[in-house]
């Protein structure tokens, strides 16, 4: 399968697993998961190209793993704006991590902060190159914002990390952002 083909199965299914399962008939657990197979029909797709999209994928935004019954699973690793619980702990952020956006948003950030929309967390990278490719998906400048994760986990804001590496909490008032560069 080719790039082009890949990015475009890994949004399709980041719809369906994330958005709106119910559209095209899975009906994810509790905490997000659907047998494959489900997923498979729904889209009519084959195991080859998923797997290939999950593997090939650089965000790692799936995880597939077999339940208890035998029956193997796949869902989204974060970024749901259904319901969800996907049975994350709470953990010590390090002192710093990322945001990139579009400089469309600057001013409405500066004002409100970083809210999480119809998503149940903001989303946040470890690292300044990961921001930057997140950033950028939208085309545009990208503008680097640094978050004073230590700051904020002292004044008890929650944080989590997801299976893929994301780092997730509720909001990120502006006191806590900086501008790069």
């Amino acid at each position: 399968m080719d790039h082009r083909t890949m990015v475009r199965l890994s949004k399709r299914m980041s719809r369906a697993l994330r958005h709106e399962p119910h559209r095209i008939g899975l009906t994810p657990d509790g905490a997000g998961w659907v047998p494959v197979d489900d997923l498979l029909a729904a889209m009519r797709i084959d195991r080859a190209d998923l797997d290939a999209v999950v593997a090939g994928n650089d965000k790692q935004r799936f995880a597939v793993r077999r339940g208890p019954d035998g029956i193997e699973r796949i869902r989204a690793n974060q970024g749901h704006t259904i319901p969800v619980d996907l049975g994350l702990a709470p953990q010590s952020p390090p002192d710093r991590l990322y945001h990139g956006t579009g400089a469309a948003a600057l001013d409405s950030i500066r004002a409100t902060g970083l809210n999480r929309g119809g998503r149940h967390h903001v989303h946040l990278s470890p690292d300044v190159d990961t921001a930057h490719r997140v950033g950028a998906r939208r085309g545009g400048p990208v503008v680097l914002l640094t978050v004073d994760a230590a700051a904020m986990s002292r004044a008890g804001h929650v944080f989590y990390r997801s299976a893929n590496g994301v780092w997730l909490t509720d909001e990120v008032p502006p006191a806590y952002l900086t501008q790069d560069g």
